[in-house]
């Protein structure tokens, strides 16, 4: 088990904030009174000002440590020290050297360390350099998160899906495993430019939002055939690994959650489509639930199936009229009937942009709030 697992039942168990802390080699040395840098192993620990710092791993010229607010027991300080002792035992046991890829030895260096930041509450957003994979990780590269839900007990295989993204993507890929069924994907930016030619015929010229998109969709149609079956994937626009792994894996896993909360069934997610979404979730539930409830005493229309769909189709082709028609397969004339309805009862007409906004917002609330 990492120990990012259990930071936040320690804080519990010890009632004082706990979080990771990162120095370089020589200033744990010259602060902790250690001189010689092999006497530094897991479990190591200095007591100064109340605080403690428990040594979790060493790592090139790195130590990373638990830092602790408050004054231990003897009893406690020596437990943990055991703990993190065994835990590192445990994994150097389980996970031997000559069983693991050198790709796969290092993503899971790099995992760890990625978690660590994101757990900790002063994170460090730039990689150590000796996990730069001597620089390679300095380019811009297209980060994606894959997050799988195995059925009957089917388990990912690292070897397996590298190997798929390598046919799919390019030989250049990183593949990072992260916990709960995560892996994040770093692919070669020339995929833009690969997904651009296939449209150099098309009149409207394809941003590159529309090529993530492509390459997303491809990427997932594959995975959910060839692989595992069903998943979720978000994609990002190109960055440095190097200087932005960890703001990148937190925006691609609250791109995922939000897609799921809001879009159920939809199992692609692009944070530039959901800005309102996001802006949504950061309301207290509370207020979210009295608008809606406000909003919903008006009319049951909102609610019903038909007219869900209609407003759906409607919304997702930029409140086109004849456009939507055509989706839903029904008459110009049956629509604008059913918009009217939606006028009357509500007083909101989706053609307008200030009530278009309004119903969205609504049938966004109405989403989260029925399945709670």
């Amino acid at each position: 088990m990492s120990t990012t697992d259990w930071l936040t039942p320690l804080q519990h168990i010890l009632n004082c904030p706990v979080r990771f802390t990162t120095f370089s080699l020589s200033d744990w040395t010259s602060w902790s009174g250690d001189d010689k840098h092999d006497k530094i192993v897991e479990g190591s620990r200095v007591e100064q000002n109340g605080k403690t710092w428990i040594v979790v791993k060493v790592m090139g010229n790195d130590v990373e440590a638990l830092e602790i607010e408050g004054e231990l027991k003897r009893a406690e300080a020596e437990l943990l020290t055991w703990t993190l002792q065994w835990n590192q035992a445990q994994q150097q046991q389980a996970v031997k050297p000559g069983n693991l890829s050198e790709s796969e030895s290092f993503a899971l260096k790099l995992s760890e360390w990625i978690q660590q930041q994101v757990d900790s509450e002063e994170p460090s957003y730039s990689i150590p350099d000796h996990l730069t994979a001597g620089g390679k990780l300095f380019a811009e590269m297209i980060p994606f998160l894959l997050v799988t839900e195995y059925t009957n007990g089917k388990q990912a295989s690292y070897s397996e899906l590298e190997k798929l993204l390598r046919s799919f993507l390019a030989e250049d890929i990183l593949l990072i495993p992260l916990k709960n069924q995560e892996w994040l994907i770093w692919g070669p930016v020339s995929l833009l430019k690969e997904a651009d030619s296939e449209f150099m015929d098309d009149e409207d010229e394809e941003t590159v939002e529309d090529s993530l998109s492509s390459i997303c969709h491809g990427l997932y149609e594959m995975l959910a055939s060839e692989w595992i079956g069903e998943c979720h994937l978000a994609v990002a626009h190109p960055v440095s690994p190097a200087k932005g792994i960890v703001e990148t894996t937190v925006l691609l896993r609250e791109t995922i959650n939000l897609g799921r909360k809001f879009h159920v069934g939809t199992s692609i997610h692009l944070p530039w489509n959901l800005q309102l979404e996001r802006l949504l979730n950061a309301i207290p539930e509370v207020q979210r639930s009295r608008y809606l409830e406000h909003a919903l005493k008006r009319t049951e229309l909102f609610v019903e199936s038909e007219m869900l769909a209609t407003l759906e189709t409607f919304f997702s082709l930029d409140c086109n009229v004849s456009e939507t028609a055509k989706k839903l397969y029904i008459h110009r004339n049956t629509l604008l009937y059913r918009l009217d309805k939606l006028k009357q009862e509500t007083g909101l007409d989706v053609r307008q942009f200030r009530d278009a906004v309004l119903v969205k917002i609504i049938l966004l609330l109405y989403k989260v709030t029925k399945r709670n």
